[in-house]
């Protein structure tokens, strides 16, 4: 019997960066560069600019995973609280919420991302049952190379990272 939720997700993900904290909301925050130094993510168009704050902006994100498929969605900046916290609702492949939360501790700038998705290829809903571990290694991934690529394009080193 198959489980209603295997196709969901709640993921973490923990970054500490020595970078000035507003370097790293200004990489998080200019998306459409982030294929410059974040391995796996292929292609980020704009589709929407927002308001001043960035509510309502909204890009269109394609990402390549470690293993052999690619996933698209569009995501819409919801929330902004500058330096502080980035939230988006995504459409599309993954369907959901995700959040940046940004803080200072001990002279590191600390992210955390949040996911909260759930996938709509069917060949993922099917196998989900089975595969969901894999999938979440796969993002595991996709965000370790995120983390490592972030603290490159800083110039700084990333002193730690950690996925649930």
């Amino acid at each position: 019997m198959r489980n209603n939720n295997s196709n969901h997700y709640h993921l973490v993900t923990l970054w500490r960066v020595d970078a000035p904290l507003e370097a790293v909301w200004d990489a998080i925050t200019h998306p459409e560069c982030w294929p410059d130094w974040w391995e796996g993510a292929e292609c980020v168009v704009r589709l929407a600019e927002g308001d001043e704050s960035g509510v309502g902006a909204s890009q269109r994100y394609t990402w390549k995973s470690v293993l052999p498929y690619r996933l698209t969605f569009v995501s819409r900046v919801t929330r902004v609280e500058h330096q502080r916290l980035l939230e988006g609702c995504v459409e599309g492949e993954l369907e959901g919420i995700g959040c940046w939360h940004f803080d200072r501790d001990n002279g590191q700038t600390v992210v955390r991302y949040e996911w909260k998705v759930r996938t709509t290829r069917r060949w993922m809903n099917l196998l989900a049952p089975f595969a969901k571990p894999i999938f979440r290694w796969n993002h595991h991934a996709l965000m370790r190379e995120g983390g490592l690529g972030l603290a490159r394009y800083m110039h700084a080193r990333l002193r730690s990272q950690a996925s649930s």
